[in-house]
């Protein structure tokens, strides 16, 4: 669970926000003009990316304002909230590799698996022989 420190309320847990999408997508100039492939590309298209991502986020729950957030969309660590029309933070890169893992492997150490020991909790020992992995023995 994520705990989102709103601008205006404080830390707050994440069930009481939402989630608005991609953060600083200009509404364009004159839409009247567009052909309906560039308005399909402002409303549907937007980026996918592994590591830091600008989002757009609402606390629902309380005082229901609208604010951004840079967030790692890998290990979901918040790198910075900031308000609605501010320019994005710069943030230093965090040494992240951005290859791609392959389907069901985790590479990030913590709450989802360690490096090396895909799926397994952090300081979790390695099932071995001796080591039943279920009251089965399978």
């Amino acid at each position: 669970m994520l705990l989102i420190s709103c601008p205006n309320c404080g830390p707050r847990d994440e069930t009481e926000f939402h989630y608005g999408g991609q953060a600083h997508v200009a509404y364009p100039e004159s839409p009247n003009d567009l052909t309906d492939r560039e308005w399909a590309e402002y409303l549907f298209y937007r980026e996918n990316t592994k590591g830091t991502f600008a989002e757009r986020w609402v606390h629902s729950t309380g005082c229901r304002q609208w604010f951004n957030m840079l967030r790692d969309t890998v290990s979901y660590e918040i790198h910075s909230i900031y308000g609605m029309g501010q320019p994005r933070p710069d943030i230093k890169s965090t040494g992240q590799s951005s290859e791609p893992t392959q389907p069901g492997e985790f590479t990030q150490a913590g709450e989802f698996g360690q490096a090396g020991e895909p799926g397994l909790a952090p300081g979790a020992a390695s099932p071995t022989a001796t080591t039943p992995i279920s009251s089965e023995g399978v």
